[in-house]
């Protein structure tokens, strides 16, 4: 929120967004399903539809619109997360302290690397919110780094 968000943003909501958008995914992991069974859960228990609607809207083929900067965002990470996790998982230091965003660039060009990552989704998102790959990377791995240790990754330096 404080990077893509407008100011004044509740960044407890889009914490929570990001924490919640896959919660479903290892018990509901068909397309059939996800995110159509959590996105239930949630509004059965009373959670906004502000991240309702981002959540269901970070699968494109649900066909919800991104109309919010907490979806784009949402939308804009997923994918960039995780393949920034594949990346410091094959370097020596399994860490993103030393990680650079050319390296970053060069791996998305290897499709047989982390090839689940959905490369096109990482450019629209990039698109959608209308900022610059190259940033958006480098603001993906500063906001994952006081987290890596958490998500099993090295580090420490940073």
């Amino acid at each position: 929120a404080a990077r893509y968000g407008d100011p004044g943003e509740d960044t407890d909501e889009w914490g929570m967004t990001g924490m919640l958008h896959d919660f479903d995914y290892e018990m509901f992991p068909t397309a059939d399903e996800h995110p159509y069974k959590g996105a239930n859960i949630l509004c059965g228990r009373g959670y906004p539809d502000r991240i309702i609607r981002a959540i269901m809207g970070h699968a494109t083929y649900t066909g919800v619109p991104r109309d919010t900067q907490l979806a784009r965002a949402l939308f804009a990470t997923d994918e960039l997360c995780g393949f920034l996790v594949a990346c410091a998982l094959v370097r020596p230091s399994k860490s993103l302290d030393d990680m650079e965003v050319s390296s970053v660039k060069k791996k998305l060009k290897d499709k047989a690397f982390a090839r689940t990552v959905n490369r096109d989704d990482i450019r629209q998102g990039v698109a959608e919110l209308g900022v610059e790959l190259d940033e958006h990377i480098r603001f993906c791995i500063e906001a994952l780094k006081p987290v890596q240790e958490k998500i099993g990754l090295g580090g420490g330096d940073g």
